[in-house]
C-alpha cells in the first residue's frame, strides 16, 4: 500500500518513540510532584520545551504544550482575542482568511456567537493566496487579532506570512498563524516570520497524536480556556503530557534538521507527480498555487467523477489518499476552501488530495499517477453506465488534513 495521506497524519518516528518510551514506563511521574519521579518528569518537560524553543527561535517560556493543533488554534484565537478585549473593550474584531482550518474558523465564530465579536474574512484569489492589499483592506482600529494559516491543509498553498504579519504589526494587531501543515516543510523561525503566535501539531511531524504546541510572543496575554492548577504558566491547566512533549520536541528537532534537504527533494517529486496526473487525466485541474505550495501536497479536481468514488478505486489499487478535510468527514457539502477559490460546487466535490511523507519515492508516485488514470477511467465508465452518478456528485468525504 502506498500511503499518500500524510497531511492527515504521519507514522511516529522511531526516534520520537524511543525518546518518549521512558516517560510511559519507568519515569511516569507527574511533573508537579515534589519527589524524585516528579522532578525527573519536570526536567524532561523543561528540556522538551527548550528543544521546541530552539527550533522556533524563541524563549522556552513562550512555548505552551497542548493536546494538538486544534487546541493550540483555539487557545490562540479565543485566548488572545478575549485577553485583549479585557484590557481594551473596544477591541471587538477578529480577522481570519477564507480558507482557515475549522479549528480557527470555528473559534472565531464562537467569539462572534458567544462574546459578540465581529469576524472579518479576508478573501483569497483563485490560487488560495491572501494578498497584503486584501488584509490591509479589512484591518481596523478595533481589530483584536489576525489569524492566517501558513500553509493550507487541502490545497497546499503557502501564504506570505512575513509580509502579512508586518501589515498587522503596522496596526498594532497580534498575528497568529496555524503552522500545523508547514512545520517540518517550511522555516518556522518566529522572529524571521514576525508572528506573535504559532500553532504546531505533533502527529504531522512524526510525534504521536495528542501533542501540540502554541508559541505566544513575550508578554502577549492569553486568556486560558482550561482552568485548574495553573500549569503551563497559567495558560493551560492540567497535568502535562510529558511523553508527548518529549516526542514532539524530538520529532520537531529532527524534521527541522532535515527540512531544507527533504523539502527540495520532495518538491521535485511533487512536480513530477503533478505533471504525470495532468498528462494522464488531461481535464483534471490542479488546485492551489502552482509553485508556492507545500512540497508535500498535490491536489486536484477531476470533473466527471465523484471524489469519493475515485478514492475508493485508488484504495483498491493500493493507493491511500484523501478528499476534503478529515475534520469535516461525514459531510456531503463541498469543501469551503475550494469554494473560496471560486470553484463550482459540483467541481469541488470531485476533489482528491495526495500528501507525502519525507520518505516518499519517485517509484511510488509514478505508480500512484498510473493508478489515478486507471481509477478515473473506471469511475467514468460507471458514471456512463449509471446516469444517477453523473455531475460529480460526491458521497461522504473521507480523510484529509486535520
Amino acid at each position: 500500500m502506498i500511503f499518500l495521506d500524510a497531511a492527515a497524519t504521519t507514522p511516529i518516528r522511531r526516534e520520537a518513540l524511543d525518546a518518549m518510551w521512558p516517560y510511559l514506563s519507568g519515569e511516569f511521574g507527574n511533573p508537579s510532584s515534589h519527589h524524585s519521579l516528579g522532578e525527573a518528569a519536570a526536567t524532561a518537560l523543561a528540556e522538551a520545551r527548550t528543544g521546541v524553543a530552539k527550533v522556533l527561535n524563541c524563549r522556552a517560556g513562550e512555548v505552551t504544550f497542548t493536546s494538538g493543533g486544534t487546541e493550540a488554534d483555539n487557545l490562540a484565537v479565543k485566548g488572545i482575542a478575549l485577553a485583549r478585549r479585557a484590557t481594551d473593550p473596544s477591541l471587538s474584531r477578529v480577522v481570519i482568511s477564507a480558507i482557515e482550518h475549522p479549528a480557527v474558523e470555528e473559534s472565531a465564530r464562537y467569539l462572534q456567537r458567544v462574546h459578540g465579536f465581529d469576524v472579518d474574512v479576508v478573501p483569497v484569489d483563485g490560487q488560495g493566496m491572501v494578498t497584503v492589499a486584501a488584509l490591509r483592506a479589512v484591518l481596523r482600529p478595533d481589530t483584536a487579532l489576525v489569524s492566517i494559516m501558513y500553509a493550507n491543509n487541502e490545497i497546499g498553498t503557502v501564504q506570505p506570512v512575513a509580509e502579512l504579519a508586518a501589515v498587522a504589526r503596522e496596526y498594532n494587531v497580534p498575528f497568529h498563524t496555524d503552522a500545523v501543515q508547514a512545520a517540518g516543510w517550511l522555516p518556522v523561525d518566529v522572529k524571521a516570520l514576525g508572528v506573535d503566535a504559532m500553532s504546531i501539531s505533533g502527529h504531522k511531524l512524526g510525534a504521536p497524536k495528542g501533542s501540540g504546541v502554541l508559541f505566544t510572543r513575550g508578554r502577549l496575554r492569553v486568556e486560558p480556556l482550561v482552568h485548574g492548577g495553573g500549569q503551563e504558566r497559567g495558560r493551560r491547566s492540567g497535568t502535562e503530557n510529558v511523553a508527548g512533549a518529549v516526542a514532539l520536541s524530538t520529532a520537531l528537532r529532527l524534521s527541522h534538521a532535515e527540512q531544507q534537504e527533504q523539502a527540495a527533494r520532495v518538491s521535485v517529486l511533487r512536480d513530477g507527480f503533478i505533471n504525470r496526473v495532468l498528462q494522464a487525466v488531461p481535464d483534471s485541474m490542479l488546485t492551489g498555487h502552482r509553485s508556492l505550495r507545500l512540497p508535500s501536497v498535490a491536489s486536484f479536481c477531476i470533473p466527471g467523477t465523484s471524489g469519493e468514488s475515485v478514492l475508493l478505486e485508488l484504495e483498491r489499487l493500493g493507493v491511500v489518499c484523501s478528499s476534503g478535510s478529515a475534520c469535516a468527514a461525514g459531510s456531503d457539502a463541498p469543501s469551503p476552501v475550494l469554494l473560496a477559490l471560486g470553484i463550482a460546487p459540483e467541481t469541488a466535490q470531485t476533489a482528491v488530495r495526495f500528501s507525502f511523507t519525507s520518505a516518499v519515492t519517485d517509484a511510488e508516485l509514478e505508480q500512484a499517477a498510473a493508478a489515478v488514470e486507471t481509477a478515473v477511467g473506471r469511475v467514468r465508465k460507471l458514471a456512463v453506465a449509471s446516469p444517477a452518478t453523473r455531475g460529480g456528485r460526491a458521497g461522504k468525504s473521507s480523510a484529509a488534513a486535520g
